[in-house]
């Protein structure tokens, strides 16, 4: 059964973002909100978590996971970019955005892409999160809760804790109703920029 921890949307309680941090340095396996709906997160390293989240999500050894990040400085760690990327990236940043780009030696190869070596990056705008990230001090391995058989994630703590009571260990509840677009991605793989899912984030600043 999850742990279910409902906080302030703007001032989380700093007692249970820390219970929260220590459940996931723990290799817990979280549900919490975003700008752009629910995601599952857990620890970069977290073997066991990646797997539990390909279950719930029933997603395949393609699929890129995303490191939600902090800030700028703490992204720059785990994804190697050159200027143009850097430039596009930081004026997208915080926002609804997910980015695709070459990881670094920070990253186990079992959290990149096969084949790519790439990995998904971001940084919500969301005060949650922000806290969240604070207290961890490193990036949270995610993905968008969006439930096999759904288009669109989950954006309601506790239908998340009803409906993924037994495969969670906690759910974060920011005490409102997250948005129901997911993020937009933004492939930059290959160079140029190519959008690959039209989500919250104007698509039209890559084009």
């Amino acid at each position: 059964m999850a742990r279910y921890y409902d906080v302030h949307p703007v001032d989380p309680q700093p007692r249970a973002i820390a219970q929260v941090v220590q459940l996931l340095r723990d290799d817990g396996l979280l549900a919490y909100p975003t700008d752009s709906g629910y995601a599952l997160g857990i620890r970069l390293g977290n073997r066991d978590g990646l797997e539990r989240m390909r279950d719930i999500r029933q997603l395949d050894e393609r699929h890129h996971f995303t490191l939600v990040c902090k800030d700028f400085a703490q992204m720059g760690r785990f994804v190697h970019l050159g200027n143009a990327e850097f430039r596009a990236v930081k004026a997208a940043t915080p926002g609804p955005y997910t980015f695709i780009l070459p990881a670094t030696g920070e990253v186990p190869k079992a959290f990149m892409h096969p084949k790519k070596r790439t990995v998904g990056v971001r940084i919500p705008e969301h005060r949650v999160v922000a806290a969240l990230l604070e207290e961890l001090d490193e990036p949270l391995l995610s993905t968008t809760l969006i439930l096999p058989d759904q288009t669109d994630p989950m954006t309601m703590g506790w239908e998340v804790k009803e409906e993924l009571d037994q495969k969670l260990d906690a759910v974060l509840d920011g005490g409102e109703e997250t948005d129901s677009e997911p993020t937009t991605v933004v492939d930059f793989s290959s160079g140029a920029p190519e959008v690959t899912r039209v989500g919250r984030g104007d698509p039209d600043r890559f084009s």
